[in-house]
Order: structure tokens, then C-alpha cells, then sequence
């Protein structure tokens, strides 16, 4: 009796989710992210990156793969018992061990934040050349597993491997017999990164079209950016109509990584309109959460990534750098203060022009007259001791090298060898944004 009137409640929720147009991330930086090749996280280390996406307001969290160590178990265990808000999700082949094991690590949380995700592999590839199984013996190792979940689970996944490379009719009809079984989310995953945004879209509405009990699941994405299309592919799927999507923060994970979910969330910010879904992000908490998951993976963004890249935030081009002293948004989609990431910064180089030569010298508490922004230009378009400055320390030793190391030219006239003032801590070697509403 308690069963199916769980059951109803879990129908009735899904149902309102889908209504009310709800996009949830879940992120599996602390699973998928962690088999990255060199990245390896201690319980305390999960702990910390599973607070932050807490704050950002992530929904669910793919805490780890309990069957691999006792570390892992413990690790889950740690972060079921001290993060509030988000799904803790244990990850588990089809198999009841894995199963016992993810219960042993979620035991004690309540039946509405605890979750599985149960995998297999399902394409022709993966049958024959991994598991040695007909599609026969593939179903009912899932349907067994799932049944068997249920029994401690109310929130069960099926995501499947290489669903991409199914062939479509199995994949529709081995969804179908997950939801039968139980499963309250079917997940549709790119485990090798092969799709473009055109066929992914049309796997997912094939899937909507021809499993005919979908309505009673959710439908999630995973996707990997082995082609660079990670983030393309989940947009296109959200368009779908999808309702959940996985990636990892700054795109870690196996080979090229997964769909950076920062990249998902800044899109469907920027463009409303394209995507006008509900999905409760605080995008104020993505660069820390960033640079918290770089640190303690020793892994950094490269500096053009987009969204959180060094580089997102900072310009060097002389006609960039008069645009953004006008109005920053002449040259950026969105502000730095919306991803919680700190000002614009103009970098002096060979490209830089004479505004940002005079804007970043006041910084320092130094007026240059337009003589003097001409012999810095002129320095740094020869052969300066950097390729670039970017910090006040830096454009201090600029101006030393100009006017008290003799410059382009030899030696300059004594009047123009004086100290540059040390910026006090609070003055920051950036630009002070005039206009701080987001575009």
C-alpha cells in the first residue's frame, strides 16, 4: 500500500515539475570529473566542492561511485550527512552489490534527497564487445536492478551508456521497460562525445515520441565535449524540452571533460528567449565555486575558457580597452559581477591605447601628461622587458622602465624620473564599472 501510494506521489512531482518548465543541473564534478587522469579528491576536498554547489543552488550532486573504495563510501556518507538542498546521487552499475553499497552510503537521508543512477552499457558496441549480452539479457539485468533499487530508493535513475550509439528502437524500448520498472528519471547519454546539437535534439524527440510511458519520468542529459560541442549539444536539448542536464564545473572530466555547466547557466541567462526555462542558479557563486574546484583539482581553466577564463574578463586591444572604459557591456555579453568574478582589467601590451595608458597610471596615483602616454605607448611597442602588464606592481615597474631606465629614447629629462605611488590595498588595477546592470 505505502508503495503505490509513493508511487503516486513520485508521478503527481514529476508531472508538476515538467508543467511548471523546470530545468535542473546536476553535476557530477565529484564523479565523472574526478576519473579526469591526475584528479584526485579526499573526502574533505568532496565536502568542500559539494558546499559550493550547494550554494550556487545546484539540484543534484553525482557524490561518487560507492562500489570503487571504502574511501568513496565514506566520502558520500560525509557529504549525505552535512550538505542541505541538493539530491545526493550514488552511482552503481546493475548490480545489487553496487547497489548495497550506495545504500550504506546514503543510509539515514531521507528517501526524498537520496538517489541512484544505475548504468550500463546498451549499444551494439557495448554489448557485444563489453558486457558479451543479447539485448534480451541487457534488459533484464536493468529491470531486475531497478526493482531491486526501489526497495531502498524512491528516486532511481536509469543512464544507460552510449545511448547515443544505441540503435533507436532498443534504446526507446529499454526505457520503456525502466519506467516500468520504476525508474523515475531516464538519462540520455553522449559517452564518448560523438553527437552535433541537430542530432541530439533529434535523438531526444525521437525518445519523446516513441516511449510511450515518458511522461512518468524525467528526461536528463549527459554529455561529453569530445568534438567541443558539450554545451551546444545540452542547449539544443533543452530546446527540446529536456528536464534535467549534467555536466561538471570548468567542463572536468573523462578525456575532453563534460558539458561545463557554468557555460549552460551564463547562456540560458543571456538569452532568455531562447530558453525560457525556470532553473533557480545563483550565478553570483560560479567564479568562486570555479576557482574552488581549479585549486583543489589542480586542474586551471585554460584562460580563454569561456565564462570563468582569465582571460573573459581582460583585454589588452586599445579599441576594446576605450569601449569598456566608456560602457563595459560595449565589449562584454554579461558583467563580471553576475558570475561573482572580479572587475574588468586592462592589460598594457603592444595593442593597448592611450586611455588605458593614462587610466591605468591614475590607478597608481600617477598623471601622465600626453607626452608621457606617448613615450609608454612608444616603449611597448618596441621591446619592452614584458610582453604585457597587467598588475598595478607591474604597470610601477612599466613607468620605472620608462622614466627612470631611459625608455625608447636614452635618457629622459630629470623632471619626469619621479616615484609612482603604490596603490593603497583597496585600489584594484581594474576598471570601475559604471554600468552594473547585466544586458
Amino acid at each position: 500500500m505505502l508503495s503505490t501510494v509513493l508511487r503516486q506521489v513520485e508521478l503527481a512531482s514529476i508531472w508538476l515539475h515538467k508543467r511548471k518548465g523546470l530545468l535542473f543541473l546536476s553535476d557530477t564534478t565529484l564523479r565523472d570529473g574526478e576519473q579526469m587522469p591526475g584528479v584526485r579528491l579526499n573526502p574533505a576536498e568532496k565536502l568542500q566542492i559539494a558546499q559550493g554547489l550547494a550554494r550556487v543552488g545546484i539540484h543534484s550532486i553525482d557524490a561518487g561511485f560507492p562500489a570503487a573504495a571504502q574511501e568513496e563510501i565514506d566520502s558520500i556518507q560525509q557529504i549525505a550527512q552535512t550538505v542541505r538542498g541538493p539530491v545526493i546521487n550514488a552511482h552503481c552499475r546493475t548490480l545489487q552489490s553496487d547497489i548495497d553499497a550506495a545504500r550504506e552510503a546514503l543510509e539515514g537521508l531521507s528517501i526524498f534527497k537520496r538517489a541512484v543512477t544505475l548504468f550500463v552499457g546498451i549499444s551494439k558496441l557495448h554489448r557485444e564487445q563489453k558486457h558479451k549480452k543479447t539485448k534480451a539479457e541487457i534488459v533484464q539485468m536493468t529491470v531486475e536492478a531497478i526493482g531491486y533499487a526501489k526497495r531502498y530508493f524512491q528516486i532511481v535513475t536509469f543512464g544507460p551508456e552510449d545511448a547515443s550509439r544505441t540503435e533507436p528502437e532498443f534504446l526507446h524500448e529499454i526505457y520503456k521497460e525502466a519506467i516500468d520498472a520504476g525508474a523515475t528519471t531516464c538519462g540520455f547519454a553522449d559517452t564518448v562525445g560523438y553527437l552535433t546539437p541537430d542530432k541530439a535534439a533529434d535523438r531526444i524527440k525521437a525518445i519523446q515520441d516513441n516511449v510511450p510511458n515518458i511522461h512518468q519520468a524525467m528526461l536528463a542529459v549527459h554529455f561529453h565535449n569530445d568534438l567541443g560541442l558539450g554545451t551546444a549539444n545540452a542547449l539544443a536539448c533543452i530546446k527540446q524540452g529536456v528536464n534535467i542536464v549534467q555536466g561538471t564545473i570548468n567542463g572536468l572530466g573523462e578525456r575532453a571533460g563534460n558539458t561545463p555547466l557554468e557555460e549552460v547557466i551564463m547562456a540560458i541567462t543571456v538569452h532568455p528567449d531562447e530558453y525560457p526555462v525556470k532553473c533557480h542558479i545563483r550565478t553570483k557563486e560560479l567564479y568562486e565555486l570555479s576557482r574552488l574546484v581549479a585549486r583543489l583539482t589542480g586542474v586551471e581553466p585554460a584562460p580563454a575558457k569561456a565564462v570563468i577564463g582569465g582571460n573573459v574578463f581582460r583585454t589588452e586591444a586599445g579599441v576594446h580597452q576605450d569601449g569598456v572604459l566608456k560602457d563595459p557591456s560595449v565589449y562584454l555579453p554579461f558583467l563580471p559581477e553576475q558570475v561573482g568574478a572580479p572587475p574588468v582589467q586592462l592589460v598594457l601590451g603592444k595593442h593597448s591605447g592611450r586611455r588605458a595608458v593614462a587610466h591605468r597610471a591614475a590607478e597608481i596615483g600617477r598623471t601622465l601628461s600626453d607626452t608621457e602616454v606617448g613615450q609608454v605607448l612608444q616603449y611597448l611597442k618596441q621591446h619592452p622587458r614584458r610582453s604585457s602588464y597587467a598588475s598595478a606592481q607591474e604597470v610601477c615597474e612599466l613607468l620605472d622602465e620608462v622614466f627612470l631606465s631611459g625608455g625608447p629614447n636614452g635618457s629622459l629629462p630629470g623632471e619626469l624620473a619621479t616615484t609612482v605611488v603604490e596603490p593603497a590595498a583597496s585600489e584594484m588595477e581594474t576598471v570601475e564599472l559604471r554600468n552594473m546592470n547585466p544586458r
